[in-house]
């Protein structure tokens, strides 16, 4: 997705080889525009999968859940990782480790909404080692509904988490897939397949 792609280019900030900061338009600041446009490509990929609901984890996968979901006309679910007052019985949970955060959360959905008669879009805005998607759709396979696939906003293919999704069956589709941060540098699956070609 070119916009996305630019917008990584133009104001993304590498902080190390493992970490792109991506906060002045998708993880606190946002950039509308963008995410309707990412809504609509997700839309675009699934829309043939009868997918019933969207499921996302708190926070930063909101938006552009939100966004496909509009497309899609389905409702948006989003695992908490804190604790409600409100959300405390019969629950799916899974644990969840944050590479970023450097702390293991427990999500938590309400079981009323979702079952097995539900086809589930996992959406998150980055994909490095797997482990919220993988705890997603944990929560999904304990309400024995179907998972469709896994929408991500930001892929880094260089990290374990995408392979080993696509390992498990998994369908993973990623609106940007980076190859590598290092010498602070974004580069993008598809440069690096150009490059080996040449």
């Amino acid at each position: 997705m070119e916009l996305l792609k630019k917008k990584i280019r133009d104001e993304g900030m590498v902080l190390n080889e493992h970490v792109l900061k991506v906060d002045s338009f998708i993880n606190h600041q946002m950039d509308p525009v963008l995410m309707k446009e990412m809504g609509k490509e997700f839309a675009k990929r699934f829309k043939d999968n009868g997918v019933t609901k969207i499921l996302t984890i708190e926070s930063s996968g909101i938006a552009p859940a939100i966004m496909a979901g509009l497309e899609l006309d389905i409702p948006v679910i989003f695992a908490r990782k804190k604790k409600s007052l409100t959300l405390t019985d019969d629950l799916y949970t899974s644990k969840v480790y944050s590479f970023t955060k450097k702390e293991t959360n427990t999500i938590t959905v309400s079981r009323k909404f979702f079952s097995e008669d539900d086809t589930i879009l996992i959406i998150d805005d980055f994909l490095a080692n797997g482990h919220a998607a993988f705890g997603l759709a944990d929560l999904a396979n304990q309400a024995s509904a179907t998972v469709a696939g896994i929408g991500i906003v930001i892929e880094k293919a260089f990290q374990p988490g995408g392979d080993e999704l696509r390992a498990r069956g998994y369908r993973v589709e990623s609106l940007a897939r980076i190859s590598s941060l290092k010498h602070k540098t974004v580069k993008f699956v598809e440069e690096q397949k150009e490059l080996e070609i040449y």
